[in-house]
């Protein structure tokens, strides 16, 4: 089971046009606390960013599950209702689940979702599907990565 916090990092960037500017970054790490967390954003941010940086924030990220793809650079947020049938009442129950697609664009994001959710026994519906400011996610290891691979 994964336990998601998401990070944001603020530092100096260098922009396009040669001038440095403050900004907060989201980074998204999988730990086992709030003090595992700030230590592994920390190392794995270390190469990317020259000069100084501070951790602005870490909060759990309420995620059911992510979906990697080697040929996406954003992330994107999917809000999934599972659709249940209450017995007693008659009634159709939906419980909302938090998702992460990796895609390039969001007709691909949803088309990783879908594919991840192939295998998937329950109903479900897509309720929303948003690009994140999550920039990047270290999961405690590449293998570890639940790839999807569209055909």
């Amino acid at each position: 089971m994964y336990n998601w916090f998401e990070c944001k990092v603020s530092y100096e960037k260098m922009l396009e046009n040669g001038m440095q500017k403050k900004v907060t970054e989201p980074y998204l790490v999988d730990a086992l606390s709030f003090t595992e967390a700030e230590a592994r954003i920390i190392e794995e941010i270390k190469p990317y960013i020259t000069g100084e940086f501070t951790i602005a924030d870490i909060k759990r990220a309420k995620l059911s599950e992510l979906f990697f793809n080697d040929n996406g650079d954003r992330f994107f947020k999917a809000k999934v209702m599972f659709i249940t049938l209450d017995e007693k009442s008659g009634t159709e129950k939906r419980t909302a689940a938090n998702m992460l697609a990796q895609a390039s664009d969001i007709k691909e994001a949803l088309k990783i979702v879908e594919k991840g959710m192939e295998g998937t026994l329950a109903d479900y519906a897509i309720a929303s599907l948003s690009e994140s400011a999550i920039m990047d996610v270290f999961p405690y290891s590449e293998d570890q990565k639940k790839k999807v691979i569209l055909v």
